[in-house]
């Protein structure tokens, strides 16, 4: 359970991140969610919060700033007085092949990607040190692991998102503070709804269970990450992928 847990969400009201809000508030946290620019998912994702029963807030704003980053902390210290958990979801794709990929297609998703969940981790474990303890989850890719063709600049994003993880966990250990990522592989969202049926088989066909993953299924695992119960794993890399 999480009772009277603070978590912090970024990218939290649709997809991958909304599963996680989801998760969190029945185990009865507290959430704040992040979005970039979607007002009417905000709306309808804090409706079904309430309809639970639980507490949250949505504030508006770009991850890649290190502005909204102390905003949004200084917004979740205001109204819930704490924060244990970050949850760095937030995330792009421009998918495009090398040679077509522009400098703006490869930056903007490596600013909103990496730098974004740099510009939170930095302004969260601020807090998290002065109480020494913390969870915080960076959401990565299969991708950043294996590489994707036509996803070089989502690839080297997720990349170094492993390398962050890794690094922060190193400093952030000896204070009460886990840092660890979770990378899904092929997960039903907006993201993957592009695909043609054609595309979505021959994904199917390297997966080991033979079916796609839901967002429900990271969120149980992010939400476990996040529990005081998971305070031995730090700077670990954990895969759901179906074996893919």
């Amino acid at each position: 359970m999480l009772a009277n847990q603070v978590a912090i969400i970024t990218g939290g009201v649709r997809g991958i991140g909304k599963a996680i809000a989801m998760e969190m508030v029945r185990k009865q946290a507290k959430v704040v969610l992040c979005y970039r620019g979607n007002d009417q998912a905000a709306e309808k994702t804090l409706e079904e919060i309430k309809k639970l029963g639980g507490s949250a807030l949505a504030l508006k704003g770009d991850v890649r700033s290190a502005g909204f980053a102390k905003e949004v902390i200084r917004a979740t210290l205001e109204e819930y007085g704490q924060l244990h958990i970050l949850v760095n979801n937030a995330g792009i794709t421009r998918d495009k092949l090398l040679l077509r990929m522009t400098e703006e297609d490869f930056t903007e998703v490596v600013d909103t990607n990496l730098t974004g969940t740099f510009q939170f981790l930095k302004a969260g474990s601020e807090v998290m040190m002065k109480k020494r303890y913390g969870r915080i989850i960076n959401l990565s890719s299969i991708v950043g692991v294996v590489g994707n063709p036509g996803q070089i600049n989502y690839s080297a994003s997720k990349a170094g998102i492993l390398g962050l993880t890794k690094s922060a966990a190193k400093e952030l250990g000896k204070r009460g503070i886990t840092v660890n990522a979770v990378a899904p592989g092929f997960i039903e969202t907006e993201m993957t709804e592009i695909l043609t049926e054609e595309q979505k088989s021959q994904f199917i066909e390297k997966i080991p269970v033979n079916r796609v993953g839901t967002p429900e299924e990271v969120a149980y695992l992010v939400a476990f990450l996040a529990s005081p119960n998971a305070g031995y794993i730090n700077g670990q890399i954990i895969g759901i992928d179906g074996g893919m």
